[in-house]
């Protein structure tokens, strides 16, 4: 065993150890003390081992993105990687959805009493419900907002809204919806490392963006389609700067408009947009028009929202109120502000842990031109776990940062592209994926 594997899989047992502690410390918090408000800490969801009509289809998926997605992507057309990227996240994101059942595991997550589909009827009058919206996020307002409806600015319920208008009602669509998109989220990382790393990097983080065990959360929760919506703005910009071209920056400045009004926190991601920016640096000093580009796109919804009446600022800091009404002002920071981190492990794996390690090296100056690749992978993913660590010391993401905190984890992933031996990883990453879903029942 050679040296830098040894220490590949220290970073590894260090990611587990820490699930464990987050594990074992969490029940003794939640059994003594009940300020944790999730039964499996530090996830939330419930111990409940089982197996489902989605079972095969997973255990298939596996099996075949282990033993042949690491050389398939190797010399796969890259137009035809993209296509084959997008359809196994599909299938695995799915058949993970259906271990649960097509009720349980996709129709019904969007229907709860916290979930935007429980205020479509509020909607009818659109520009009237965007006035008003801030006037129901505090508890103690008249008709206050559901939690995620009320913890989002508007442009999330709106997605939803806009699916029943078309005649696509209900959960099982909604659940689609979030599937389908938030599968393409692989395709929008895949652009853009090959547009600001090299082709070689993208196609070794294909099987690992494909088999990510965020794929539990992916298919349960609309964080899966924010994440995909976020992950397109970073894509387009990438091109937007490597090929000079004003279509891809007025595209990625729309999307990540969009992404500020379907999540608060998602706003994060600016950091990593400036850190793709500087990794393009020369040809936004060659070409500043498409900074103007950029811009125009960036302004649309913020506009749109504005004039229709609904105030980004005021409804932030009323969330905050909201936020500490409920039972983010009782889970206790202390626990949160580590355990969140082994949320993270569990979204991202152990491979990812991993390659984490070997980002630091990447980090290291070397002549040699693959490691500048390597270089600028490392970098775009540190932006993104520095974006994280911010969020998770911000004390507005105490818990349920399994599913939150999923835009960021499309982006730690491809730091999986730097480890050698990939099927053991990939293998790695599906049984945590597997497990997951099998023994837990998730909550979103």
């Amino acid at each position: 065993m050679t040296r830098s594997l040894r220490r590949d899989l220290y970073a590894a047992g260090a990611a587990a150890l820490l699930v464990t502690a987050a594990v074992v410390v969490g029940r003794h918090i939640q059994d003594t003390r009940h300020t944790l408000f999730v039964h499996w800490p530090p996830v939330f969801a419930d111990w409940d081992p089982h197996i489902g009509p989605g079972t095969p289809a997973a255990l298939t998926v596996a099996a075949a993105t282990v033993v042949y997605g690491p050389a398939v992507a190797a010399r796969m057309p890259w137009r035809a990687l993209l296509a084959a990227a997008w359809a196994s996240a599909l299938a695995w994101i799915l058949s993970l959805a259906l271990i649960d059942g097509w009720q349980q595991g996709i129709a019904v997550r969007l229907t709860t009493s916290n979930e935007y589909l429980r205020v479509i009827g509020r909607f009818h009058d659109i520009p009237a419900t965007l006035r008003d919206f801030t006037h129901h996020i505090v508890s103690g307002t008249p008709d206050p907002w559901p939690a995620h409806i009320a913890g989002h600015p508007p442009a999330a319920t709106l997605t939803f809204v806009l699916l029943d208008r078309i005649g696509l009602r209900g959960g099982g669509w909604a659940g689609m919806w979030c599937i389908v998109v938030g599968a393409t989220g692989c395709v929008a990382v895949l652009i853009a490392l090959r547009a600001l790393a090299d082709e070689a990097l993208a196609r070794r983080a294909a099987p690992f963006l494909v088999l990510a065990p965020a794929a539990v959360w992916q298919g349960t929760s609309a964080d899966g389609y924010f994440a995909a919506v976020a992950a397109w703005s970073l894509a387009l910009l990438a091109l937007s700067l490597t090929r000079r071209s004003h279509i891809c920056a007025v595209g990625s400045g729309l999307l990540f408009g969009l992404t500020c009004y379907l999540s608060y926190g998602l706003t994060l991601f600016a950091l990593i947009a400036a850190t793709v920016v500087a990794l393009t640096r020369s040809s936004l000093r060659a070409h500043p028009a498409l900074l103007l580009s950029l811009l125009a796109g960036l302004a649309v919804f913020p506009v749109l929202f504005t004039l229709a009446g609904f105030d980004w600022w005021q409804a932030y800091h009323l969330l905050v109120t909201r936020y500490y009404q409920g039972v983010g002002g009782t889970r206790p920071y202390g626990y949160w502000v580590w355990a969140n981190l082994a949320c993270t492990v569990l979204i991202t794996g152990l491979a990812t842990a991993a390659g984490l390690r070997r980002t630091t090296t990447a980090l290291l100056p070397r002549p040699d031109r693959t490691h500048q690749a390597e270089t600028q992978l490392a970098l775009l993913v540190t932006a993104t776990l520095v974006a994280l660590l911010i969020a998770d010391l911000s004390g507005m993401s105490k818990a349920e940062t399994e599913r939150i905190w999923l835009p960021f984890a499309l982006w730690l992933l491809p730091a999986c592209a730097l480890l050698p031996r990939p099927r053991a990883w990939l293998t790695a990453q599906a049984i945590l994926a597997l497990l997951l879903n099998h023994l837990l029942l998730t909550g979103w």
